[in-house]
């Protein structure tokens, strides 16, 4: 009641801080001295263009920009709980491929951040915030103008760029997957037996993964991703948007057991598969795999 009676008497640019300081109070089962490296893995084909997968209620590449925030903001809270003799934490955006246009790359960039006792300050934390609400706004933005949609080489990303890019020792290493669900790229089109480095609608369609009976077929021809790297051991990953093909009642279930097993075979030691719902109804869980 106390908390209610602040609220509706103060203003409402401040009533954001309070809520984030709220938020920041409950998440009592987070370690506060440990070290977060957070990771960002874009998928920028052609599932966020707007024409060609338009959502009335909103865009899904509008979805991605406020997932994108809600955990900035978790990674704020984190540097706000934590001793400034403490800090050592890092958050950055990653692509593959990376794109042929130049200021998408640039502003990447800007999106790297080291938080260390040398450099740490509200300023800086006040910084990152802003950044992280706007430019990818940006990004997003300039991919759908450039209307260059070539993949997204997720599979390739894990097999050589994963433990070098997004692992450190001595932290808690979280990476964000922002994608469909489906992986396809034009250079990365292997398989191995019914294992393969790919996963399309046409690809569930061939497979006449198309009924309540999905699961056996799947274990007993062994469909799958083939492993792409081993011992992911230190990394914790949580995959949004996932957006199946509403023909097929069990794309969703598909497209999740599919990375599932991958994750799995993989041995990554943590993770979380969401589907694109609205980000209203993920901020919470967002913040909670972060900050717990």
């Amino acid at each position: 009641m106390i908390v209610l009676l602040i609220c509706s008497c103060i203003d409402d640019s401040n009533k954001e801080e309070m809520k984030e300081a709220l938020v920041s109070k409950v998440t009592t089962k987070r370690k506060s001295n440990e070290n977060l490296n957070v990771s960002f893995l874009l998928d920028l084909s052609d599932r966020i263009n707007p024409k060609k997968y338009p959502n009335e209620t909103m865009e899904f590449y509008q979805r991605d920009i406020a997932y994108i925030k809600s955990v900035s903001e978790a990674f704020n809270i984190h540097l706000r709980n934590k001793r400034v003799r403490n800090m050592n934490e890092k958050i950055q955006v990653f692509f593959d491929p990376s794109p042929k246009n130049q200021n998408i790359n640039s502003i990447s960039e800007g999106l790297k951040y080291d938080v260390s006792r040398d450099n740490a300050s509200l300023e800086l934390l006040d910084e990152i915030k802003n950044i992280y609400a706007t430019k990818p706004k940006e990004i997003y933005e300039l991919a759908i103008t450039d209307n260059k949609y070539v993949g997204s080489d997720t599979w390739r990303f894990f097999k050589n760029k994963v433990k070098d890019y997004c692992i450190e020792d001595g932290y808690r290493n979280i990476l964000v997957i922002l994608t469909d669900g489906y992986i396809y790229h034009k250079n990365t089109k292997f398989e191995d037996g019914n294992r393969t480095t790919y996963l399309t609608p046409q690809t569930i369609r061939n497979l006449k993964l198309n009924n309540k009976d999905w699961e056996n077929k799947i274990v007993e021809k062994e469909y799958g991703f083939i492993p792409a790297t081993s011992d992911l051991s230190n990394l914790e990953i949580l995959v949004l948007g996932i957006n199946p093909d509403i023909k097929n009642p069990y794309e969703e279930d598909i497209i999740k057991n599919y990375w599932s097993e991958w994750f799995d075979e993989m041995k990554v030691k943590r993770y979380e598969l969401k589907t694109a719902y609205l980000p209203s109804n993920m901020d919470k869980i967002i913040k909670e795999f972060i900050l717990n």
